[in-house]
């Protein structure tokens, strides 16, 4: 049985649980916590992290587990811990106040707050002793719980001062034109271009310097910058950061996969953490890459990536899993390397080929072991992959990493589109019945009263919706409709927009706020607009929003799209790596939309057939006939042959009966 026991054993967050026998007097964020703060008059500590966070993982056992340590942080602070993917209101705004402080963020985040709710001081990961300029966790402690007795008038200034800083960061949009397509210009698109291409590692692919993240939405711009201008340099960029990460040991060469991102320049060592999203959001630019480059790697990473989702990530509900951990035996990357001799031992005399092929090295490429990663040419790939699978049987002979269990609304709707996508492009039905077995789990397990949503399942569904759970799932429903010809599925997607824009709007700018209008446990509704890890729900919305009043003629969606991406104009050419999902909006409406009806007997046959090029920024919709319901659909009668329809604002040009003259006309071939 164990020693202690805290306010954290009643929670269903695996990460949560995870500290529920510290000796910390740990509460989960809510009124009984808040309440207890404001009547001792103690300061709150918020510490902030998620179950697949290495260095949160090495705090707990530094300091949360150490009893002197927890005797200090339960005499002084009302002591909260926050599962930041349970939370992400609460994790934006506690992240921007530190960084606000401290000039930098991350996980753990541990932020002092007032009791009242306001931030004053904070940081990320604190050691047990001084050590590299930073101050030991216990000094940190006292010297917090001192100043907020003896210096309270200093403390209260700085809770004002950087509660005053997070409202006016979120003010932004207000003084924005209208309407600005006139801002809409290939020069500024040559101009984002240039930005990108100037943190473009050009010898090992990706942008910026290490630690390097897969920049999914970047790629995805240039992808469609080298569609349009047929500049090479665009796709050579993106291919090379593709092939790399592919190569490289941020993919799990046995069993698919990809982890969080690169803390090096080569993409060899990975933090081996792997989370739903990034797998989600690299199935997606894979598929799109290959629709460009037909290249066999792009193909097989997205197979091996789907397989091992379905595999490790899916529940038996067809509800996909958020994570899982860096480490394995308290040792972060174990359950992913290998030494020389256990794989010689596994392979004996395949062993040297395999090694030379894969980078395994006696004394190891990282830490005196091995990651692997491709650094010789193939001969024969059925010989590799027979390897493989040997060693990825051994593999599974081993401790596994902790599973993040919980299901999260947005990561699902984000790999269902990114199902939908696969299926599409390579035409494999299992990936379409996944997808829509996905989206009825959604809506099963997911769905509250009227049009509300859940943001968490596990077990129970919890707490409302926030914003980019709405908008990533009207886009997966979009993509639904347009892969399987489901009517209901946009009727849905129409449905879910209106209730976004009752509870989430902030009409005076367009945008949209990331928690719902009757949510009180904020101390400021944030409007989230940079494309992080995972798209900006407000861009996201911007799709939502243009797509979806083209399809039902609602002019005033269209034109709000618009309004949101006219307000950001300017920091999104200056800054396209950070906004690079707002940019392919404006790419969208500076190139155009075409709207693809498909109307006939074959219309599932073209439809099919249509999507598997690369189009982007089309609306598609297909039916056996016309629908009146739907401006695109309308008054196109059924005839003998299945007839394509390629319109600009509902005007339509003379039908084809082949794709390939719509590939024609739209200067794919």
């Amino acid at each position: 049985m164990a020693k202690y026991t805290n306010q954290l054993a009643q929670e269903t967050s695996p990460y949560l649980l995870q500290h529920a026998h510290n000796p910390v007097n740990w509460y989960p964020w809510g009124e009984t916590a808040l309440q207890k703060a404001q009547e001792e008059n103690k300061p709150i500590l918020v510490s902030i992290g998620y179950a697949a966070c290495h260095w949160c993982h090495v705090m707990e056992k530094e300091s949360f587990e150490d009893e002197d340590t927890a005797a200090l942080m339960n005499q002084h602070f009302i002591n909260i811990k926050i599962d930041r993917e349970e939370r992400p209101d609460l994790d934006h705004i506690y992240m921007d106040a530190v960084q606000a402080m401290t000039g930098s963020g991350g996980w753990p985040l541990n932020v002092f707050l007032m009791p009242d709710g306001r931030p004053f001081y904070g940081g990320t990961y604190y050691p047990p002793k001084p050590i590299y300029n930073r101050p030991s966790w216990k000094d940190v402690l006292h010297g917090v719980a001192t100043a907020f007795h003896e210096k309270r008038d200093e403390i209260e200034s700085q809770a004002a001062g950087l509660t005053d800083y997070i409202h006016r960061a979120n003010s932004f949009g207000h003084n924005a034109a209208a309407n600005g397509q006139e801002l809409f210009t290939t020069a500024s698109i040559d101009t984002m271009f240039n930005n990108i291409m100037g943190t473009a590692d050009r010898e090992e692919g990706g942008f910026g310097n290490a630690p390097k993240f897969p920049q999914t939405f970047v790629i995805r711009f240039l992808l469609r910058y080298y569609h349009k201008s047929k500049n090479q340099h665009a796709l050579d960029q993106a291919c090379l950061s593709l092939d790399k990460m592919i190569q490289g040991g941020l993919y799990d060469h046995l069993g698919g996969g990809f982890a969080r991102y690169s803390t090096d320049r080569e993409w060899l060592v990975p933090h081996f953490e792997k989370m739903l999203y990034d797998n989600a959001l690299l199935v997606n630019v894979l598929c799109e890459a290959w629709q460009l480059t037909q290249k066999p790697l792009y193909k097989q990473a997205v197979e091996e990536t789907l397989a091992f989702v379905e595999r490790e990530l899916c529940s038996p509900e067809k509800g996909f899993y958020s994570a899982l951990d860096a480490d394995s035996e308290g040792v972060e990357g174990k359950f992913y390397v290998w030494s020389r001799a256990e794989v010689e031992e596994v392979l004996g005399a395949d062993a040297p080929a395999f090694c030379e092929y894969y980078d395994v090295t006696e004394g190891g490429n990282w830490e005196h072991t091995n990651i692997l990663n491709i650094k010789g040419t193939a001969n024969d790939n059925e010989f590799l992959r027979q390897c493989r699978e040997k060693l990825m049987e051994r593999r599974n002979q081993r401790i596994r990493p902790l599973l993040d269990d919980k299901i999260l609304l947005g990561w699902n709707a984000l790999m269902n589109s990114a199902y939908s996508k696969a299926y599409s492009v390579f035409g494999e039905r299992h990936y379409l019945d996944m997808a829509e077995a996905n989206m009825d789990f959604l809506w099963t397990k997911l769905k509250g009263s009227g049009d509300a949503f859940y943001h968490t399942y596990k077990k129970e569904a919890r707490y409302p919706a926030f914003l980019d759970d709405y908008a990533y799932l009207i886009s997966a429903l979009i993509h639904l409709q347009e892969v399987t010809g489901n009517h209901d599925y946009l009727n849905r997607a129409r449905t879910i927009t209106r209730y976004v824009t009752e509870q989430f709007s902030e009409e005076e700018t367009g945008f949209f706020f990331f928690t719902n209008k009757d949510q009180q446990d904020v101390i400021v509704r944030k409007k989230e607009v940079y494309d992080g890890a995972v798209p900006s729900g407000n861009a996201i919305m911007a799709f939502n929003l243009h797509y979806l009043g083209t399809v039902f003629d609602h002019q005033n969606w269209k034109d709000r799209a618009v309004r949101t991406c006219t307000a950001l104009h300017q920091a999104i050419e200056r800054h396209p790596g950070s906004f690079a999902v707002w940019a392919m909006m404006i790419q969208a409406f500076t190139y155009e939309v075409p709207e693809i009806a498909i109307v006939g007997e074959k219309a599932d046959d073209y439809r099919s057939e249509v999507l598997r090029s690369f189009i982007p920024f089309r609306v598609v919709q297909s039916s056996p006939s016309g629908n009146d319901e739907f401006p695109l659909l309308a008054g196109k009668t059924r005839t003998a042959d299945t007839l394509i329809y390629l319109c600009k604002n509902y005007e339509c040009q003379r039908p084809v009966s082949q794709v390939h003259d719509l590939l024609r006309l739209l200067g794919n071939v």
